[in-house]
């Protein structure tokens, strides 16, 4: 498995957005609002790998992972990580963290920061044992309790 950055020569934007959805899907009928992935599409995709930094994660050439990252002031936020559920526990979250965190240190970013749903109790702890602790919590707009937990972790 190896990961690679994506760039203008990427052209499998309708097998990235598959895989995102794939990946989401345990999340509806759980979560609330509904996950923002239903809003991709191809070209949204593409947009925002040109804003971001993404990496998509390879078993031999099946896309079987994503991440994209973006630079803030005091740390690299982590959005849209992915993983194909039938490529879950085989290490490539892991393996696209390793690039984000890399990625952190080439840009001399001190954290890694991400956001996941209240509900999502399993990704709290995988998140968690991977090194991120909670930091905050915040309500999507409408919303008068919480609906996200937002975790970092420091490089």
């Amino acid at each position: 498995m190896e990961t690679i950055r994506i760039d203008d020569r990427f052209d499998r934007f309708e097998e990235l957005l598959a895989l995102i959805l794939a990946s989401f899907a345990y999340m509806d009928g759980r979560i609330d609002p509904p996950s923002s992935a239903h809003q991709l599409t191809p070209d949204a995709l593409r947009r925002k790998a040109e804003d971001e930094i993404a990496f998509v994660a390879l078993a031999e050439r099946a896309l079987v992972g994503c991440v994209f990252c973006k630079p803030e002031p005091d740390c690299l936020y982590i959005g849209k990580l992915a993983v194909a559920p039938w490529s879950q526990r085989k290490g490539a979250g892991r393996l696209l963290l390793a690039a984000a965190e890399e990625m952190a240190r080439d840009l001399k970013l001190p954290a890694l920061r991400l956001q996941t749903r209240i509900e999502l109790s399993e990704n709290h702890a995988t998140f968690s044992a991977w090194g991120f602790v909670e930091t905050g919590r915040s309500a999507h707009p409408g919303f008068t309790r919480p609906t996200s937990i937002e975790m970092r972790k420091r490089l």
